[in-house]
């Protein structure tokens, strides 16, 4: 199986060519990482070759090598190393780098690569230097705190990864210039009140002028601590507590 496929510059635009995503394009050349988000052998033992950096997340890679000889990459949580042996099992110990189900694992281990759905993928707390923690387990629930600081219920039977992503230093990285920018594929972005009316809400005026009015995104949409969750979302009801 390939690990890696070269990533396609698509300059923020979508499949019809109109821009979707402002401010990209530019970026270095590089290659998208294939990450194995299902764990694809269970109760078989894999061995960590390396820690890898991947230029299009801000977490650290593992290289994992499982024992039938298929490669494959995972995220690397903080107190995973070279060599150590991991595994995916419902009887796995609780040690960094292992994936167990969440009744399987004890209140207030740190989890990461959680999934909203068993057996579905990794969907959340995949960022560098995040991690979840169980609350409680009650019947087929498990209630977690998310690094948001919602806390919210999970089927107990959803698998999740021992351990804090790693890279936890990844939120002291300071940008030197503005080339920095450039490479990770960030155009520069002009500000709504420099603009003229007619390209933002925010534009026009004598001089320097504010706002004027409730901020807003160029296309009028209220911006800025303007709650866009729909009322009637039905996970609305898994949700224990909001982040604050």
């Amino acid at each position: 199986m390939k690990l890696k496929i070269i990533k396609k510059a698509r300059g923020g635009r979508d499949s019809s060519g109109q821009i979707s995503l402002r401010h990209r394009g530019g970026e270095h050349k590089r290659f998208l990482r294939l990450i194995d988000d299902r764990r694809k052998f269970h109760d078989i033992k894999a061995k960590v070759l390396s820690i890898e950096y991947d230029p299009n997340r801000s977490s650290r890679l593992a290289l994992i090598s499982y024992q039938n000889g298929y490669k494959s990459y995972i995220l690397a949580s903080s107190n995973l190393k070279v060599g150590d042996t991991i595994i995916t099992s419902t009887v796995a110990p609780i040690k960094d780098g292992n994936r167990l189900p969440l009744n399987k694992i004890p209140v207030g281990i740190p989890i990461n690569s959680l999934e909203y759905q068993p057996l579905s993928k990794n969907q959340i707390v995949k960022s560098a230097g995040t991690a979840a923690y169980i609350q409680n387990i009650e019947g087929s629930r498990a209630q977690v705190k998310l690094p948001s600081g919602e806390i919210r219920l999970f089927p107990a039977v959803s698998w999740a990864t021992i351990g804090q992503v790693g890279n936890v230093d990844h939120f002291n990285i300071k940008l030197k210039k503005a080339g920095d920018s450039r490479h990770r594929g960030i155009r520069p972005t002009v500000r709504g009140v420099a603009q003229n009316p007619r390209s933002h809400p925010h534009g026009g005026g004598e001089g320097r002028s504010s706002i004027g009015m409730d901020p807003k995104t160029p296309w009028g949409r209220p911006a800025m601590g303007k709650k866009t969750r729909k009322s009637n979302k039905t996970s609305s009801r898994l949700i224990v507590s909001r982040r604050h």
